[in-house]
C-alpha cells in the first residue's frame, strides 16, 4: 500500500505541527507507516502505549470486551471500575478514585478538589501553588497552571489563583506562601514532561509533604506522564517514600484506550459529593477493562523492572556515547522517562530521527524526549543510540 501524506490536512483543524506520516500498525516497539517504512518506537504516542503495540494479551481482552459492553453510563455500576478502583488504591496506598477520560481532565478534577476543599474550610477565594515549567493540560484551568506563556497566548485571561514557584527550592515556596492564608494545595509533577524532563528531588517532595502536613494543605501531584511504572516504581513520587493527597493519572494506564483517573487519599476522598463533578464517559467498561488488563500484564510480565533496568541501560549507553560532547548539557530522567538536553533548539532532530526509523519528540525547544514502551528490550534501547548518537552529533556540528 502506498500513499502521500500530506503536512496539512484540509478537513482537520490546523492544531498540530505534524510530520508527514501516517501510522498503519505495530507490533512490539516497532510501528510502520503506510508507505511500509518501519520505526523503532520510542515515543510510545507520548508515554501511553505502555504495553507497546499489538500486544498478545491486551488486544484478546480488549476483543472481548467489545462483544459485551463499550460504553454504559454512571448512573450505573461498572464492575472493572470498581477493581480498577481497588488496584490502584492498593498500589498508591490511597483510598479512594474517580475515573475520566485524559490527563487533563484528571488535573481539571485535582483543581476543583483543591478549591472546594478551600470553600470548605471557609476560604472564599482559594489559591495553588504551581510550578516554573508545569504543564497540566490546555483548558483554561489547567493551562492557568500551566507556566508556557506561549501555550496561553490568545486564551486570556487566565484564571485567578495560582502562585508559581521555581522546583525543587522549598525556600522559595516557604517564601512565597508566607502570610497568605488563601493556600490550599501544592500541585507539582513529580517529573515534568513537558516542560524538559525535569525531576522533583526525593528531598524536596519530603519536605513539600511535611509542609502540607503542617499547613493543612493538599499536596496533589501529577502523574500522568511519569506514572504507571514508567520510573520503576508505579509512581515517580514513591521513591521518595512519600504519599500525596491528590494524585491525577492518565497516559499509560490503559495501554493506548482513553483513560483518566484521581486518585485521592484520606485528607481528599470525601471532598467530591454526588452532584459536585462528572464525566459522560469517565469509568466506562472499555477503558476500564483496560486498565485492568494493562495492570495485570505489567505485573505478569515484571515490567516495572524491566523499565527500572532497560531505563538505567539507556542512560548508561548514552552518557557514555555522549560524554564531553560539546553542546550536550544533561541527560536526566529515571527509568524509561528520559531528557537529553542541548544548549541549542534542536526541533530538527524530531524530523531526522523520524527519517532514520526512530520516533522521539523535543520539547522545551531543547530537550529530546524518549518515553518508550515499557517491554522495550535492551538491544532496542541499543538501537535507539546507534542511530540517536550520531544525528546528535552531526546537528551539533552543523549548528555550532
Amino acid at each position: 500500500m502506498t500513499a502521500h501524506i500530506e503536512a496539512a490536512s484540509p478537513h482537520t483543524m490546523n492544531t498540530y505541527g505534524r510530520l508527514p506520516i501516517a501510522l498503519s500498525h505495530g507490533q512490539g516497539c516497532r510501528v510502520w507507516d503506510v508507505n511500509g517504512k518501519q520505526y523503532l518506537d520510542a515515543l510510545a504516542g507520548i508515554a501511553v502505549n505502555t504495553l507497546g503495540h499489538n500486544h498478545p494479551d491486551l488486544v484478546p481482552a480488549l476483543q472481548d470486551q467489545l462483544t459485551k459492553m463499550i460504553h454504559s453510563c454512571n448512573y450505573f455500576h461498572v464492575p472493572n471500575a470498581e477493581v480498577l478502583a481497588a488496584k490502584l488504591v492498593e498500589m498508591s496506598g490511597m483510598t479512594n478514585v474517580f475515573f475520566c477520560c485524559t490527563g487533563l481532565e484528571a488535573n481539571e478534577a485535582a483543581i476543583k478538589l483543591a478549591r472546594k476543599f478551600g470553600h470548605d474550610k471557609g476560604i472564599e477565594k482559594p489559591e495553588i501553588v504551581v510550578y516554573e515549567k508545569a504543564f497540566h493540560g490546555r483548558s483554561i484551568a489547567t493551562l492557568s497552571a500551566t507556566a508556557n506563556e506561549k501555550l496561553k497566548k490568545g486564551f486570556g485571561p487566565m484564571l485567578e489563583g495560582f502562585v508559581r514557584v521555581p522546583v525543587n527550592d522549598i525556600e522559595a515556596l516557604k517564601k512565597a506562601t508566607e502570610g497568605n492564608p488563601n493556600v490550599v494545595a501544592v500541585f507539582m509533577e513529580t517529573i515534568q514532561g513537558e516542560g524538559g524532563i525535569n525531576p522533583m528531588r526525593i528531598e524536596y517532595l519530603q519536605q513539600v509533604r511535611a509542609l502540607c502536613d503542617q499547613k493543612d494543605w493538599l499536596m496533589m501531584v501529577d502523574e500522568v506522564q511519569c506514572g504507571m511504572g514508567r520510573t520503576g516504581k508505579w509512581f515517580a513520587h514513591q521513591w521518595s517514600g512519600i504519599v500525596p493527597d491528590v494524585m491525577p493519572l492518565a497516559k499509560g494506564l490503559g495501554s493506548g484506550v482513553p483513560i483518566g483517573a484521581v486518585v485521592a487519599g484520606p485528607k481528599a476522598a470525601h471532598i467530591f459529593q454526588p452532584g459536585n463533578h462528572g464525566t459522560t464517559f469517565g469509568g466506562n467498561p472499555l477503558a476500564m477493562r483496560a486498565g485492568v488488563e494493562t495492570i495485570r500484564i505489567m505485573e505478569k510480565d515484571g515490567l516495572m523492572a524491566n523499565a527500572a533496568r532497560v531505563g538505567d541501560h539507556l542512560r548508561a549507553a548514552l552518557e557514555k556515547a555522549l560524554a564531553g560532547v560539546q553542546g550536550v548539557k544533561e541527560i536526566r530522567g529515571q527509568g524509561l522517562m528520559l531528557g537529553i538536553e542541548l544548549d541549542r533548539p534542536c526541533g530538527a532532530i524530531w524530523t531526522r530521527a523520524a527519517e532514520a526509523g526512530l520516533l522521539l519528540s523535543v520539547t522545551a525547544d531543547s530537550v529530546i524526549r524518549l518515553v518508550p514502551p515499557l517491554i522495550m528490550t535492551e538491544a532496542e534501547a541499543d538501537e535507539i543510540v546507534a542511530i540517536l548518537v550520531p544525528l546528535i552529533t552531526t546537528f551539533l556540528a552543523e549548528n555550532p
